[in-house]
């Protein structure tokens, strides 16, 4: 095969000819159909092109390759539960032989990917020398560590921090690197707003150590008050989270009430202004390099689409087009489970004239539309409409199914949620309160049954009607937890855990009202909808917990034990630590917090993101340790709450007001248009509503015939609408946000050429379309 070999942003084929063997038709149609499934999920993985790299290149994107990584890269990050300083303790031999099997999994991963890529490519990839260079120093670290434990000889596994390269650096993990990346090139302008906050905390706390210093003031706790200049820059960065306010101004407060100005000009200039600088600078320039990112992204997908194209077209008259036939092959490989009426649909919004083929530019959106989620409803007969026709027609049911279809049947039932809610906030140990829990659960029971006498059942618990099935879940819980409570209480026996569910299901039930008032809907929808992105940032901030965590344990481990709350030995009164003796850490009874396993490291962390008494935890490892175990503490402040906090923010801001503001993408609109025209369209207030179940015969058939009402015929019973989660990819909505920038016409740079762009390069526009054709 012509350019065979090669990497795949340099293959440039020549238009098939009807005359080439099928075998080479098929190779040439698993290539197109790689590049368009590589633009649907914004893969820029550059694969070989020749038969046997394609066929290696389909597996490894396969999703059970793809789930096996992830089950191994969470059972090594998990052994750090089952190793010293160990929450279920396991022999050391268990624990390696585990690791050693993830890492074998690690390099078979790895020299799969090498398969497919060009070997020039894979040696100058620094993700690929990563992962070897990681798994050499974990074999070298288990070796050191197992000779050193047969002598009884205690080490430190310096590797277990190096565990989470492996979930960043693999191609699977595109979205957290992406991440990475964009903090990487933000911190050059995040530093200088920093350097010069440490500046103005230096300058202050040489202004304290100077105003009170000399002024012999003490602490609560009867030391002495700001005598020490590293001990002041300390309480003064402590307070511009202010964990310590007013605690840390008090002693120079009660000596005169001047000194309040010193503080409240610190408060004004740090925590207000300059955290506020902070945010501003990440935003700024978080959203620069991720706008350069999803550009990036976006030309890639569009130079896919194009190689997609140049593979697979053909002449006609005076323009380069791809059949029909090659079209629906394509589309059937990319997405082998797209059902028959959608691929009609999507070809028919491709193929607008109904010419028998796609020309260009409807094919290169070929993989926006497929990952736009088109929802296909067939529509079906109610069974008792099948069953006792005349009783379901009948007057009085039709009255029952109205009523039901009723926007105040909706009203009525939120009025009796909010009428529940007071109930479950009065005291349920009397009589009229309990007894009314089981109205409330009759009333909830009838609400579920009108609407499975109404509505299609199969309908109603479609796979997409998530707060259906909430709804019933939930009530059929509560009815079950209610009487198993019921049973046992009548048996003079208490369970609080059965009452704890019963409890804790009643006030779910409360989440209901959220389904009926649109603003809270909308709302909810755009949080699901960025939910994906969300989780980025949660894979994100896993590694950074956990490679402090390994820190922390390794450094930490012992120094502070926890004690049941009936030990009143003097030990347990410090936590096992006499170090801590009259500290607040003990004061406080915080020995609980402590890094004597991976678990309890977490929950620290997550103290220490919250930043209230974030301080006392600093102070009471220093104790234990040294007063340099304080910049463990600082270092996490401002990688976690300063850094990605705020990018956090960020990008949360700009992905909200996206998804919350959107409107509908060029695609969306041309499948919206198409849907309507062809007469099958159903809005999403209808699904709310419940309107789509009509009484209708279930047909799903294809789209035949030439005019509009045949059309409508061959649709008999099949409908579509525009899902509520629209997009399949995080990437497809992170487009969204700058795809506006980017003409039709722009093809941008080569695929080579985007390969090998830095993120802060301004990407070329190249406007002449017909070049490739």
């Amino acid at each position: 095969m012509p350019g065979a070999g090669r990497a795949a942003g340099v293959r440039r084929l020549r238009p098939r000819r009807p005359e080439e063997p099928p075998a080479r038709e098929d190779e040439d149609l698993l290539l197109a159909a790689a590049y368009v499934s590589d633009a649907q999920y914004n893969r820029n993985v550059p694969f070989e092109t020749s038969p046997r790299a394609i066929r290696l290149y389909y597996f490894y994107n396969h999703w059970t390759m793809q789930v096996a990584i992830y089950f191994f890269i969470c059972v090594d990050l998990s052994l750090a539960l089952f190793e010293e300083p160990a929450l279920f303790p396991l022999p050391f031999l268990a624990t390696s032989i585990a690791e050693v099997l993830c890492l074998t999994a690690f390099f078979g991963r790895l020299v799969h990917f090498a398969k497919v890529t060009p070997q020039m490519v894979f040696w100058k990839d620094t993700k690929n020398i990563c992962i070897m260079v990681t798994i050499v120093l974990t074999l070298i670290d288990l070796i050191i560590y197992g000779s050193l434990e047969a002598v009884n000889i205690h080490s430190i596994r310096w590797s277990r921090a190096l565990r989470p390269v492996f979930l960043i650096n693999f191609p699977e993990s595109r979205q957290i690197r992406r991440t990475f990346r964009s903090i990487r090139n933000t911190l050059p302008d995040i530093l200088y707003v920093f350097l010069l906050f440490m500046f103005s905390v230096l300058i202050f706390s040489l202004m304290a150590l100077k105003l009170f210093g000399v002024r012999s003031l003490k602490t609560v706790e009867g030391l002495p008050y700001f005598t020490d200049i590293l001990e002041i820059a300390f309480e003064l960065y402590v307070l511009v989270t202010t964990a310590n306010s007013p605690d840390v101004m008090m002693p120079a407060y009660n000596f005169s009430r001047w000194y309040s100005l010193y503080f409240i000009t610190y408060i004004i200039i740090n925590t207000y202004i300059f955290m506020s600088v902070f945010l501003a600078v990440v935003y700024n320039n978080y959203r620069k390099h991720l706008k350069n990112e999803i550009l990036k992204l976006a030309y890639l997908k569009r130079r896919k689409m194009i190689e997609a194209f140049n593979i697979l077209k053909v002449k006609v008259g005076t323009e380069f087009v791809v059949t029909e036939a090659q079209w629906k092959r394509l589309a059937k490989i990319v997405m082998p489970h797209i059902s028959s009426p959608h691929l009609e649909l999507l070809l028919r919004i491709s193929d607008e004239g109904q010419k028998g083929h796609v020309d260009k530019m409807n094919f290169l959106r070929l993989a926006d539309l497929l990952n736009i989620q088109v929802v296909a409803i067939n529509i079906k007969r109610h069974p008792l409409e099948d069953w006792m026709p005349r009783v379901y027609q009948s007057s009085a049911s039709l009255l029952v199914q109205r009523m039901v279809r009723h926007r105040i049947f909706v009203w009525v039932y939120d009025v009796i949620i909010l009428v529940n809610a007071i109930f479950i906030a009065l005291d349920e140990k009397k009589p009229f309160i309990s007894n009314a829990e089981w109205l409330f659960l009759s009333l909830y029971i009838i609400e579920i049954l009108l609407k499975l006498y109404t509505y299609e059942p199969r309908a109603y618990f479609g796979r997409k009607q998530f707060w259906n099935w909430f709804d019933t879940l939930i009530i059929i819980a509560a009815l079950v937890a209610t009487v198993a409570n019921a049973t046992i209480q009548s048996g003079n026996y208490n369970s609080q855990q059965i009452l704890d569910i019963v409890l804790i299901l009643r006030i779910l039930r409360l989440l209901r009202i959220i389904v009926s008032i649109q603003r809270f809907r909308l709302i909810v929808t755009t949080l699901i909808n960025i939910g994906p992105t969300i989780l980025t940032f949660g894979g994100l901030v896993l590694v950074v917990y956990y490679v402090f965590a390994i820190i922390g344990m390794e450094a930490f481990q012992g120094k502070v034990r926890f004690f049941d709350p009936n030990f009143t030995t003097p030990e347990a009164q410090v936590c096992g630590n006499p170090a801590l003796t009259g500290s607040a850490f003990a004061r406080d009874h915080y020995c609980k917090n402590n890094f004597n396993d991976l678990a309890s490291s977490f929950i620290v962390l997550m103290e220490l993101t919250v930043v209230n008494q974030w301080h006392v935890l600093a102070g009471g490892f220093a104790l234990v340790t040294h007063q340099a175990a304080k910049l463990y503490f600082i270092s996490f402040h401002i990688v976690v709450v300063i850094l990605i906090v705020n990018i956090f923010i960020a990008f949360i801001l700009e992905a909200f007001f996206v998804a919350y503001s959107l409107e509908k993408s060029e695609v969306e609109t041309a499948i919206e248009k198409k849907i309507q025209e062809l007469g099958v369209g159903v809005q999403e207030e209808e699904m709310q509503d419940g309107k789509l179940i009509d009484n209708m015969d279930a047909k799903d058939s294809g789209f035949s015939g030439d005019d509009g009402d045949n059309k409508r015929k061959a649709l008999k019973g099949l409908y579509f609408r525009i899902a509520s989660k629209k997009y399949r990819t995080v990437d497809a909505l992170l487009q969204q946000m700058f795809e506006s920038e980017i003409t039709p016409e722009d093809e941008g740079p080569s695929l080579d050429e985007i390969l090998n762009l830095s993120p802060s390069d301004i990407y070329p526009k190249n406007p002449s379309l017909g070049n490739s054709a």
